[in-house]
C-alpha cells in the first residue's frame, strides 16, 4: 500500500522536511526510491516556544536565509573572528589551497551556520550542509565524502553528536583526505584506502566540552562567538529592518535591540513580533513607544527577560527567601525539568549577575530584588567551620 506521508525532523535546532512516497510495513519503512528496509525509530523533540529562545523555530528558516549576509565585510560583529578570518582566507587563497579545518562554538543564535556559509563564499566554492545526529553510520560519512570536489566545505551542524565510529573515519580525512574502508568480514577482510579531493569541514557546537579531544585537535581554526555589544545589535537590526522594508526610527531600533539579549536571532525575532504590531495598531511604522508597547504585551522586559525568567526568580526569592535552594527544588515548584533551567532559563540570568550558582544551591543576588521590585532581604549566611 502506497501512502503519501511528510516528516518533520526536528534534530536540536533544525527542521529537516522530507515529502515522498513510502511503502507501509508493520515493522519497517521501505522507501520506493532506493529500496533499502530499515526498522522505524522517531524521536520527538520538543521545541522551545519562548519567544527570547536563541534556537531557530520551523518558521524561521526562510527567513533566517534571506536575511544572512554573503561576505565578511556584510557581517555585523565578532571583530577579531573576522579579521584572523580575513588573513587565513586570502593566504589560501594566494597558494591555492583549502582553507584549514574550522571549529566555531557558543551559545545558539550567535551566527556559526551564517560564518559557515560566508567563508564558503568568500573562498567561492560549494557548501554541503549536514549535522551530526544525521550521520549515523560510517558509511554516510563516506558517501558525503566522495561526492566532494576540490576545496569544498562541508558544515557539519552539532558536530559534538557525531557517534564514535564515524569519527574514526573522519580523523584521516582530515589528516591525509583519505577514507580507510574495511572490506568484507573475519580472516577474509582486507582494508583499502580511498583518497578523497582536499576539502574544508567547518564544525559548529553549543558543547564544545562534549567533543572528544582527538577530533576537537584536528581543527585548525577554533574560534567562540560570544554574545553581541548593544552597538552591534543595534547594527543587526537597522540591517534586518532594511531588507524586511520595515519602517523603524533610532529609538524602535533601540529599544528592540536592548531586548534582544545580544543574541541576533532574538532580535531578528522581536523585530518581526513588532512588526506585526505597528502594522495592525501603528500605521506600519516602529517609534520607540510602538516598540515598548508591542514588547510589553509579549511580556518580554526592558532587559530581554521573559515571563518565565521572571518567574523563576520570584520562585527563588518569594518561596525560599532568596536561596540558596537546590536546582531540583527549584524544578519541582516550576513543574519543569532541572535539565531545562540549567540549560535554557540559567545562563542569561548568570549573565546578568541575578543569580549565583553557590555550593549549597542558587541565590538572587541584589540586582534581581532590585529588577523585579523587591525589597532585597539577606539570606541565612552560610556556616563556617571553627
Amino acid at each position: 500500500m502506497d501512502v503519501k506521508l511528510l516528516f518533520v525532523t526536528c534534530v536540536h535546532s533544525d527542521f529537516v522536511i522530507c515529502d515522498f512516497s513510502i511503502q507501509v510495513h508493520p515493522l519497517s519503512f521501505k522507501s520506493r526510491a532506493c529500496g533499502i528496509i530499515r526498522p522505524v525509530s522517531i524521536e520527538v523533540h520538543l521545541m522551545d516556544e519562548r519567544i527570547v529562545s536563541p534556537r531557530r523555530k520551523a518558521e524561521e528558516i526562510v527567513l533566517d536565509s534571506s536575511l544572512r549576509p554573503r561576505r565578511l565585510s556584510e557581517y555585523i560583529g565578532q571583530d577579531r573572528i573576522k579579521e584572523n578570518l580575513s588573513i587565513c582566507v586570502a593566504a589560501a587563497q594566494e597558494r591555492g589551497d583549502p582553507l584549514d579545518h574550522v571549529l566555531l562554538h557558543g551559545p545558539p543564535g550567535l551566527g556559526k551556520t551564517t560564518l559557515a556559509h560566508v567563508i564558503a563564499n568568500e573562498m567561492e566554492v560549494s557548501i554541503k550542509v549536514t549535522s551530526g545526529p544525521a550521520i549515523e553510520r560510517p558509511g554516510d560519512l563516506a558517501a558525503i565524502l566522495t561526492n566532494l570536489h576540490k576545496g569544498d566545505v562541508l558544515f557539519v551542524d552539532e558536530v559534538h553528536r557525531l557517534g564514535h565510529p564515524v569519527e574514526e573515519i573522519l580523523y584521516p580525512a582530515m589528516e591525509d583526505f583519505a577514507l580507510d574502508i574495511v572490506i568484507g568480514k573475519g580472516p577474509s577482510a582486507r582494508s583499502i584506502r580511498l583518497k578523497v579531493p582536499p576539502f574544508t569541514i567547518i564544525g559548529a557546537t553549543t558543547r564544545i566540552a562534549l567533543m572528544t579531544s582527538p577530533l576537537r585537535d584536528r581543527f585548525g581554526m577554533v574560534y567562540r562567538l560570544d554574545f553581541y555589544a548593544l552597538p552591534a545589535m543595534e547594527a543587526i537590526v537597522r540591517r534586518s529592518a532594511r531588507i524586511l522594508g520595515i519602517p523603524i526610527d533610532s529609538g524602535g531600533t533601540q529599544a528592540i535591540a536592548r531586548r534582544a539579549r545580544g543574541t541576533p536571532r532574538v532580535a531578528n525575532r522581536l523585530l518581526k513580533r513588532v512588526r506585526d504590531y505597528a502594522q495592525v495598531r501603528a500605521g506600519g511604522t516602529i517609534t520607540e513607544q510602538v516598540a515598548q508597547q508591542a514588547l510589553s504585551l509579549l511580556e518580554v522586559d526592558r532587559l530581554g527577560l521573559d515571563n518565565v525568567d521572571r518567574k523563576v526568580l520570584r520562585t527563588i526569592i518569594e518561596k525560599f527567601g532568596g536561596g540558596p535552594v537546590g536546582l531540583e527544588t527549584i524544578a519541582a515548584a516550576l513543574s519543569e525539568e532541572a535539565d531545562t533551567i540549567m540549560d535554557v532559563y540559567e545562563p542569561y540570568l548568570l549573565q546578568l549577575g541575578f543569580l549565583e550558582r553557590t555550593p549549597r544551591g542558587r541565590v538572587a543576588t541584589p540586582h534581581a530584588y532590585k529588577h523585579l521590585g523587591l525589597p532585597y532581604v539577606q539570606g541565612p549566611e552560610q556556616p563556617t567551620l571553627i
